[in-house]
């Protein structure tokens, strides 16, 4: 949490912060050269395999964050993604902006899409990031309650936007820093050509990839007013 009223920029979006406001998790403050790369599936499905073999060809494990209506259409993909070693977040169940819902509307996004991926991968997901990226106190508080950290992202690749690989490329290489969370796609257009050099760039800059649960802190931190995870 974090005190004074302020405006504050992050990832694109800019929210004004008041006393004691909840913030999701951005980044970690990390003296190791270690991030994490996450994938939003949510729209389409025609990358995801060759995005596993990416990964598998560099021995990178990662997280995916799931849409219940996704998970339901692809049930084999999913339990693909967990076959490999990969972690499996929620990323709700219908994709809303669930700062328009009610508490009881928020605990059924939740619920339905956790179970949902947990039936199908063995994997009670722990991780939450929320759609559009919106959230409020009252969303991260019933995350709590139901045992989620809520997960943004320091370094967006902006692949939705379709850049060319080229772009998506420089983007990530010179943003990325110890203890950054990196946002993708699954159904971006140019992911298969943009993945394995930012792969082989990180990597030779000495960098170790893994899964979001494997960054962040999972208690006795604190928050700066960015949404940094340090800790005590």
């Amino acid at each position: 949490m974090i005190g004074i009223a302020a405006f504050l920029l992050i990832g694109g979006l800019t929210f004004v912060i008041g006393d004691e406001r909840k913030l999701p998790i951005y980044c970690v403050h990390t003296d190791e050269k270690k991030i994490a790369i996450s994938f939003d599936a949510a729209w389409g499905n025609d990358h995801t395999i060759p995005i596993l073999d990416i990964l598998d060809e560099y021995d990178v494990k990662t997280t995916f964050f799931l849409v219940n209506f996704w998970a339901e259409k692809y049930p084999d993909d999913v339990k693909e993604i967990a076959k490999r070693g990969n972690e499996v977040g929620n990323h709700s169940a219908t994709h809303p902006d669930m700062t328009g819902l009610s508490k009881e509307q928020m605990i059924e996004e939740l619920i339905i899409t956790g179970e949902t991926i947990e039936s199908l991968t063995g994997q009670k997901p722990r991780l939450f990031r929320p759609p559009f990226g919106t959230y409020n106190d009252a969303l991260i508080e019933t995350c709590e309650e139901l045992g989620y950290k809520v997960i943004q992202w320091s370094v967006d690749s902006l692949d939705w936007k379709e850049l060319s690989a080229d772009e998506i490329i420089h983007r990530i290489i010179s943003r990325v820093e110890p203890g950054s969370i990196v946002l993708f796609h699954n159904h971006a257009t140019y992911v298969e050509e943009y993945l394995p050099p930012i792969l082989e760039a990180l990597k030779a800059e000495g960098y170790e990839i893994v899964p979001i649960g494997e960054l962040i802190y999972w208690d006795d931190y604190y928050m700066d007013s960015a949404g940094k995870q340090i800790l005590n």
